[in-house]
């Protein structure tokens, strides 16, 4: 769709002449920053593959306005089907793998904020994201990467392991790669909340530290930073949560490849996901991680 139409259609930007640039980054969108008179935003304009990524439009806006809320997030400033506007954040670090290694105490805080803030709208569980994702691989007969299939025994036996002691749902973002983080002169900000929904803590350290590709030491620094101490079982539970993430992103990236009309491999994306995983799985450590999180207490 042309763009002009779709701003005139919101109310905070007809009738106005307005600068409009291209924001960098967004997988499942195109960002853009409109400034007017009165007025400096980021509308986002969803791309018509995410309706099958399994995000509720609805339930990304609820949950923006909460995390606002919290202090964490920018203000919703509008919304219309497919169209939201936030607050623009000036002079912002838009964050990179490097400056999130370099301040993991300034992410655990920021996210422990998000955490204790407002309930969120939805439920967020990455196992049951990932068999919504395989059954819509079969249903549009997307290509399956070779190999994904007989990783299944071994995410099973994670599943397995992480039902047995289930931590309480908190309100998480579930998307955290580096660049949801924008750093101003005040507070660290997160951004695009697509995934958002109730889900464990620990998914969100393991899932941070895995977008990142950062290493163990740096994963085992950022639950003592957002727990207060060193914890070994909530750091084997993240560990295992985010090996579960890069197994099911998987899916998300090959149905990209598929659907997606933005100009993105996604496929090889997709394909880094798998190998980080499947190499997890094969590790020595791995059953040692299962036993840790899934052993009576």
């Amino acid at each position: 769709m042309e763009l002009e139409p779709l701003l005139d259609s919101l109310a905070v930007l007809a009738g106005q002449e307005r600068e409009v640039t291209l924001l960098p980054g967004g997988l499942t969108n195109a960002n853009y920053r409109v400034t007017t008179a009165t007025r400096d935003v980021v509308v986002r304009v969803a791309s018509a593959s995410s309706g099958l990524l399994s995000i509720d439009r609805d339930q990304e806006v609820h949950n923006s306005r909460a995390a606002a809320k919290a202090g964490v997030a920018p203000e919703v400033v509008e919304h219309r089907p497919g169209l939201l506007v936030v607050q623009f954040v000036p002079d912002a670090l838009t964050y990179g793998d490097s400056d999130l290694a370099a301040n993991l105490a300034g992410v655990a805080d920021v996210v422990r904020r998000l955490h204790e803030g407002p309930a969120f709208a939805g439920r967020f569980d990455m196992f049951d994201i990932q068999r919504e994702y395989l059954a819509i691989m079969h249903t549009h007969r997307f290509r399956m990467p070779r190999g994904y299939l007989a990783l299944a025994p071994a995410a099973e036996r994670m599943e397995a392991a992480l039902r047995v002691h289930p931590e309480p749902r908190v309100p998480c973002h579930n998307d955290l790669l580096a660049a949801n983080f924008l750093q101003d002169a005040q507070r660290l900000w997160i951004v695009d909340y697509e995934y958002s929904g109730m889900n464990e803590a620990s998914f969100e350290l393991g899932n941070i530290v895995q977008e990142a590709h950062l290493t163990p030491e740096h994963l085992a620094e950022l639950v003592t930073a957002y727990v207060g101490h060193e914890d070994p079982v909530r750091t084997a539970r993240a560990a295992l949560w985010g090996i579960a993430s890069a197994w099911a992103w998987t899916l998300w990236g090959t149905i990209q490849a598929g659907a997606s009309d933005l100009d993105f491999d996604f496929w090889e994306w997709a394909m880094d996901k798998m190998d980080r995983a499947a190499q997890a799985f094969a590790e020595p450590g791995f059953d040692e991680l299962l036993d840790t999180v899934g052993s009576p207490r």
